[in-house]
Formats: structure tokens, C-alpha cells, sequence
């Protein structure tokens, strides 16, 4: 798929409170294996030849070893510790990036990311420098202000920005390249607030995020039909 040099950093540092109980959420089992394991096998099917770089926190070092070498024998990827914020784990990530090539940052929690969407992202970025997946919101939104006064927003002009946001390594190692601030919430903020302009690409309705229980269901109950269908 074009020769240039592509890394994934599939981002599995955050704690995953929201779920309850001790264990991180993309550490939790998803139909027979851990919820990690289902970006690795997109992006390791979509492109045989990228680098794959998962960040996890630092006290799951050893056990993600242990579950890498379970679920994906002779697999050979790089496993880094994750920062305080995913502004840090991606920093972290970035750092094993080191070559001139096309970088995507993906959240482990989001497992149902197509090797169709990859690929989108893939060739959007290579023209356009990034390309970040976004959908329409399609429930009415309104804006909460000082002493709970709220006003409807229209909603035709937002867009739910998704993963994974891909970048040409020239312009997304530069911008991490700064200290942390609070704005800084995905890696586009990042890329905008160093002065270049963000590409958005019709994202996927399925590539939902994992972080409540309820988003289990959903999604087991979107992979087995998917699966089905095959």
C-alpha cells in the first residue's frame, strides 16, 4: 500500500474508571479476547507493514506482554508506557516513530475500526497531510452556560470527531513536540493549534468509543452481526 512508512499508536493508557472495578477497560475481555486486541488485528490486517506502537499504563506493562504473546503469537510490535494524559501517552508513543511516513493515533477503546476506514485515512492523508474521521451529530444539542441557561445549537454545523486521526509524521511530531495544555484534547487540537489545517473525512457510524458498560452490548451486538455477514 504505497511505500511510505506508516505507524499506528493504538493508545490503551487511560484507566477506564467510568467502567467500574480495578481493570482498564481495553484490558477487559470482548468476545473471547481483550478489548486491545481488536485495533491491533485492523491495523496489522489493513497494512501488513506498519509499525504498530501500543501505549498502555505504566503498572500494565508486564501484563500486556503476557497478553500479546497469548493472543498474537510471533506478532512484533512495540509496547511503551502511557503519561498522565493521553496528551502524554501519545507523546510517549510518538517517540518511537522515526522515520518520514504517515502516522495514525487510535483509541484501543474503539474495536470496531474497519480496515475500509484505515484506508480512507491512509490515502486522505498522504494528499491532504491529515485526515481526522468525523460523523454527523444526529441528536438535537444544546449548550449549557453560567447558572444552567442553555440555548439550542444547530446541529448540522457539528461534526463527532473519531479515531483514527492520521497525520504525515512532518506535521503531527513537531506539534507534540511542546509542553501539555488543558485544551489540548485529541491530537487534531494539537496539529491545529501549530498552525496547520485539519482534514475531516466522512468517519463510521459503528466506530463507536467503549466507555460505558452499555457500550458493550452495543458494540458485541454490532461485531456479531458484522461477523454474520461475512
Amino acid at each position: 500500500m504505497g511505500n511510505s512508512k506508516k505507524y499506528a499508536v493504538i493508545v490503551a493508557g487511560g484507566k477506564g474508571t467510568r467502567m467500574g472495578g480495578d481493570i482498564p477497560k481495553q484490558f477487559l475481555p470482548f468476545l473471547g479476547k481483550p478489548l486491545l486486541i481488536y485495533a491491533i488485528d485492523a491495523f496489522r490486517l489493513a497494512l501488513p507493514d506498519a509499525k504498530i506502537i501500543l501505549v498502555v499504563p505504566q503498572d500494565h506493562l508486564s501484563g500486556v506482554q503476557t497478553i500479546i504473546r497469548t493472543f498474537m503469537a510471533k506478532f512484533d510490535l512495540t509496547i511503551t508506557a502511557g503519561g498522565e494524559t493521553r496528551f502524554h501517552s501519545v507523546q510517549n508513543g510518538l517517540k518511537m516513530v522515526n522515520n518520514d511516513g504517515v502516522v495514525f493515533v487510535h483509541d484501543a477503546a474503539r474495536p470496531m475500526i474497519t480496515q475500509d476506514l484505515i484506508l480512507r485515512c491512509y490515502k486522505s492523508a498522504l494528499i491532504n497531510g491529515n485526515a481526522i474521521p468525523a460523523i454527523a451529530q444526529a441528536e438535537s444539542v444544546r449548550m449549557v452556560g453560567e447558572n444552567n441557561i442553555n440555548t439550542p445549537v444547530n446541529r448540522e454545523l457539528l461534526r463527532i470527531i473519531q479515531t483514527p486521526q492520521t497525520f504525515k509524521s512532518e506535521q503531527i511530531l513537531p506539534a507534540f513536540n511542546r509542553p501539555y495544555r488543558p485544551e489540548f484534547t485529541d491530537e487534531a487540537s494539537v496539529v491545529e493549534d501549530f498552525g496547520i489545517k485539519v482534514n475531516l473525512i466522512e468517519g463510521a457510524f459503528d466506530n463507536i468509543k467503549l466507555t460505558n458498560p452499555i457500550d458493550f452490548v452495543i458494540a458485541e451486538a454490532l461485531l456479531r452481526a458484522r461477523n454474520s455477514n461475512l
